[in-house]
């Protein structure tokens, strides 16, 4: 629900920004408004730090898991 209106929010004050002629004060507060709406976007992200950590700690999970089943195989097999 907060993604699309942070999006709507930035894609208008990107329509006000670009319908500027001259750069002044209200030029940097739109840039500052712009970064501010880019940074709360990417904390929205879910493809942000903490996913990209829970991706890595699911790939070594699943490594540790097949190294086991291998483990267990090489036993049975000793075992024969």
């Amino acid at each position: 629900m907060k993604k699309p209106l942070v999006l709507f929010l930035a894609l208008g004050l990107s329509l006000a920004l670009t319908a500027c002629e001259k750069d002044g004060p209200m030029e940097e507060a739109g840039e500052k408004v712009d970064r501010a709406v880019e940074k709360t976007k990417d904390a929205l992200n879910p493809k942000g730090p903490a996913e990209k950590a829970g991706e890595k700690i699911d790939a070594a999970a699943e490594e540790i898991k097949e190294d086991a089943q291998q483990a267990k195989e090489n036993i049975e097999d000793r075992m024969k």
